[in-house]
């Protein structure tokens, strides 16, 4: 069967603090995941990842396997670019697709070896055949970790009524609307009396399952995934991935999905990772009080990101603790637990446990015993890949300095 796999370049392999535990194109842009956004475009089914080495037990429900080093790539699928999220429309009919003279995707004329692909330094204009016509895919490229929330509102604004236009329920009487916009519903929402939906800027989108609190104010353009709660205060400019939980003031964030924000505490130009949970009363600080540049942690060192609102990155299975405050341009690792009452340096490593100043090693058969009882709240299983995956990010852990 044809389908495409998804190729994470050197670039996308530097994406921290989420490379460590998962393939780029399991982030979410826009409404969407990456891959999800291919699915759409190509119609075809994933049938791969070709990432890093410590990436090769990644599994999560529905996402295709990483490739085995030495698989062949079939002729007649498609390579694309995981760092490239493409719009949410059929691409023209075209054997390679590209967006700022860049190639993006293109189908292969013969089987090759994924050993080629295996550092991340091929680009897939070395695969292209020369001659061949090239049709624009239209999209957005990913080519720093903070171009997911760059993008986002403008992402939002073009996927919401692409992926409302077949949802069937409608928004209750009792609840609330001001703007022009529209809100799209799915069936099987629940939607409190007095909820308000403000689509002044941008359209919403409430998935099945999911549970708008009373009181809540919702602002456009904003996603809400499948099965996810909304509790109070101003949700707005924000992509909510599936099963989350999210109270309190929350303005341009992602979350990837399976995240907990069940309490007050003001986080704003963030990214969440799976399994993240905050602490009653943690607070980002997304604008400098100089209202200057963000600079962020990389694996190449500090950098300008061009950015003047950019708030916490939090790697998968991150936690904070009560009442903790983080910095303008912050990065907490996978698996990080951060506590106490001064406030942390911008960047934590993976696997830290502790407070400013006294972080210690998190051990990590401790580690998979938390995140086995995580899981398990959310009726989901810690796998023996999901465990051995969880073993390789341990180990190839970074550390960082400022």
């Amino acid at each position: 069967m044809t389908g495409f796999y998804l190729y994470d370049d050197a670039t996308a392999r530097t994406f921290e603090p989420f490379a460590l535990t998962r393939p780029a194109g399991e982030l979410r842009a826009g409404a969407l995941l990456i891959r999800e956004r291919w699915l759409a475009t190509l119609g075809v089914p994933a049938l791969g990842y070709v990432a890093a080495p410590h990436l090769a037990s990644f599994r999560e429900p529905d996402a295709p396997p990483v490739v085995v080093p030495g698989s062949r790539l079939e002729a007649g699928s498609w390579l694309v670019n995981s760092r490239f999220a493409p719009k949410l429309a059929e691409l023209p009919a075209s054997e390679l697709r590209s967006e700022d003279g860049r190639i993006v995707a293109v189908r292969l004329g013969a089987d090759i070896d994924s050993a080629a692909l295996a550092g991340g330094a091929m680009r897939l204009e070395s695969i292209a055949r020369g001659g061949e016509e090239t049709s624009p895919a239209g999209g957005w490229w990913i080519d720093e970790v903070w171009h997911l929330l760059q993008h986002l509102v403008d992402m939002l604004l073009d996927d919401l009524p692409r992926l409302g236009a077949g949802c069937d329920g409608e928004l209750p009487s009792t609840a609330i609307h001001i703007g022009e916009r529209r809100v799209f519903v799915e069936q099987g929402a629940i939607i409190e009396p007095f909820a308000c939906f403000d689509t002044s800027a941008g359209p919403i989108l409430v998935r099945r399952g999911a549970h708008v609190h009373a009181f809540t104010r919702l602002v456009g353009p904003l996603y809400v995934g499948a099965d996810s709660s909304v509790m109070g205060d101003r949700i707005a400019s924000s992509s909510i991935g599936d099963v989350c939980k999210v109270h309190g003031e929350v303005s341009n964030t992602i979350f990837l999905g399976y995240a907990n924000k069940g309490h007050d505490g003001f986080v704003g130009h963030s990214i969440l990772g799976r399994w993240v949970n905050l602490g009653a009363g943690t607070i980002t600080s997304n604008l400098k009080n100089t209202y200057g540049e963000v600079s962020l942690w990389t694996p190449a060192g500090v950098r300008a990101t061009g950015q003047q609102f950019l708030g916490t990155l939090f790697g998968d299975h991150a936690k904070t603790g009560i009442g903790l405050r983080l910095t303008t341009g912050s990065v907490l690792g996978t698996g990080a637990n951060v506590f106490g009452s001064v406030m942390p340096p911008k960047a934590v490593a993976p696997f830290l446990w502790g407070e400013a100043g006294e972080f210690t090693a998190y051990r990590l058969d401790k580690f998979l015993e938390v995140a086995e009882r995580v899981m398990s709240r959310r009726h989901l299983e810690l796998t023996e890949s999901g465990r051995q995956q969880l073993q390789d990010a341990y180990s190839a852990r970074w550390t960082a300095s400022e």
